[in-house]
């Protein structure tokens, strides 16, 4: 994670680059894993194809065998329904990784040259998105870098029909006229995204821009011109979020703190959440290491700086993750947020680490732990599923959407999901709480309101006495949505501002004034509200 960012998981089980997710939120889509081409994908297919006998012996190429392999996968999944109306889609959008040059791209940007010739011109158009950099000695903008990679580009066999150029402040008009010139594009066709005040303001910001219609006459799409119904929930929600006064700070409680991306749809659930209950949110990342009193004794700097986080925090998040480094201190955490009734989620192992906390400090089995950590411990309160096979790592987790059953209607997480009996969210583990202690920690107050459809696994963990203290097996990161926020990140933002209990009584239904503010310019604010519910869930 610390290298490429987080894992996304799709509803299929597959395992996938955070981009992906990006996309699922932004256009409120499902995905599979045959969205995402890889490299090592294109040589299995073709590679297997061969050991059939598809080529007849002949001698397999990277041109044409792996190029024209490349083709036929995006044909094939253009054609597949990627939202809930079931109709083929008129637009397929592929991104097209890394830089101009990189040798990893070279049988990608091949396949696609040949491909702008097959779809022909009106079917195909080629977006390059460059960096224009401004040093901040000189605030000169530096046209060069694209420049050279649309050169380069060209070189390859494509030509740019948009440059997309990012930058930290907006283009001046001498600075478009020269990458037009430069790059044989008219200046219509240089488009500018620069530095804003939220990422919902892209959208807009292209909008503006004129995207929409360059596309309409380019491609010939069928798209009214008058505004459109989802472009102004866009508007609504990034005025509101430039309006947000109020604050709720929660500490994220992690192994991966140093980079965001190991925590990109954790930090976007809550941010979802924040806005919906019409709060600024303030992370603060806190190393779970430096919680430990290891750390006192090396580093009792960092020590009591994470600590005095901790304790600032409104609401405390222990997100997923695997090995043992800084479990103490994820521990310590959950200990410290039960005891003080702070508003507390922890998702997958952080769900698993409240278990453990609980057992050892409530139950009183000192040594309790997981397998994963202490595989000889006397109490095994979080142990391996069966599938896992401990001998190989590749393979063996426990992925992709599974439906949970609530066990109750008694239940915090049951009313914020709509108070349906059931739950369907994406998982990725290899362990689980043993449920053979079930029975041990529900008389001790700590109950599991979920579980799947056997009832083997625990999916949900709620404390009695207590706020919100919420353990969860899944990532309901990964459903959240910017106008459609994940339940249990929206319970533990209502929770952590103050807000849960009036927001149940009400029925789960938040007011006109926490949704959308009169100020906003929504002539009809309670039509607005309906649409701001959880994922759908589906009954069939």
């Amino acid at each position: 994670p610390c290298a490429t960012g987080e894992v996304f998981v799709l509803d299929d089980g597959g395992e996938v680059d955070l981009d992906l997710g990006n996309y699922e939120r932004f256009l409120d889509i499902r995905l599979t894993k045959d969205n995402n081409l890889t490299t090592g994908k294109i040589y299995q297919y073709v590679i297997n194809k061969e050991r059939k006998g598809d080529y007849l012996g002949k001698t397999v190429q990277v041109v044409p065998h792996i190029t024209d392999a490349i083709q036929e996968w995006v044909m094939r999944q253009a054609r597949i329904p990627v939202d809930e109306d079931g109709i083929e889609p008129q637009v397929c959008v592929i991104e097209l990784g890394g830089t101009v040059g990189d040798i990893e791209s070279m049988p990608f940007i091949e396949a696609f040259r040949q491909f702008q010739f097959k779809a022909k011109r009106e079917n195909f158009c080629n977006i390059h998105v460059s960096l224009v950099p401004q040093p901040s000695s000189t605030g000169e903008q530096k046209t060069k870098p694209t420049q050279n990679s649309v050169r380069e580009l060209r070189g390859l066999g494509l030509s740019p029909d948009l440059i997309v150029c990012r930058c930290s402040t907006p283009l001046d008009t001498s600075v478009k006229e020269k990458i037009s010139m430069f790059c044989h594009v008219e200046p219509e066709q240089v488009i500018c995204v620069h530095d804003v005040s939220s990422i919902y303001r892209v959208p807009l910001l292209l909008e503006e821009q004129g995207v929409v219609d360059y596309f309409r006459h380019r491609l010939d799409l069928p798209i009214e011109r008058q505004p459109r119904r989802m472009l102004m929930k866009w508007k609504e929600m990034a005025d509101r979020y430039d309006r947000l006064l109020e604050t709720c700070s929660i500490a994220l409680v992690g192994k991966y703190t140093k980079f965001s991306d190991s925590y990109a749809s954790v930090i976007k659930a809550l941010e979802h959440s924040a806005l919906a209950i019409n709060h600024k949110l303030d992370i603060k990342y806190i190393d779970s290491a430096d919680l430990e009193p290891d750390t006192l004794q090396e580093e009792p700097v960092r020590y009591h700086e994470a600590w005095q986080k901790l304790c600032g925090a409104d609401g405390v998040l222990v997100p997923g993750g695997f090995g043992v480094r800084g479990t103490e201190g994820k521990i310590q955490a959950i200990s410290w947020a039960r005891k003080q009734k702070k508003p507390f989620l922890g998702v997958c192992l952080g769900m698993q680490l409240a278990v453990v906390e609980f057992a050892r400090n409530v139950l009183g089995w000192q040594d309790a732990n997981s397998t994963e950590f202490d595989p000889k411990t006397a109490h095994p309160v979080v142990i391996d599923m069966p599938e896992h096979n401990p001998g190989q790592m590749g393979g063996t987790m426990r992925l992709g959407k599974r439906r949970t059953l609530f066990q109750t209607k008694n239940s915090i997480m049951r009313k914020l999901y709509g108070d349906h009996d059931f739950l369907e969210e994406r998982h990725r583990h290899r362990f689980e709480v043993n449920p053979e202690l079930k029975k041990c920690f529900e008389e001790q107050g700590l109950k599991f309101v979920g579980q799947d459809e056997e009832g083997e696994r625990m999916e949900v963990v709620e404390l009695e006495e207590h706020p919100f203290f919420v353990g969860v097996q899944y990532h309901p990161e990964f459903l959240s949505r910017p106008i459609k926020p994940s339940p249990p990140y929206f319970g533990l933002l209502l929770a952590s501002a103050g807000r849960l209990t009036h927001y149940l009584q009400k029925g789960c239904r938040l007011s006109p004034r926490d949704t959308y503010s009169d100020r906003s310019g929504s002539s009809s604010p309670d039509l607005e509200i309906t649409e701001l519910k959880f994922p759908s869930v589906n009954h069939d």
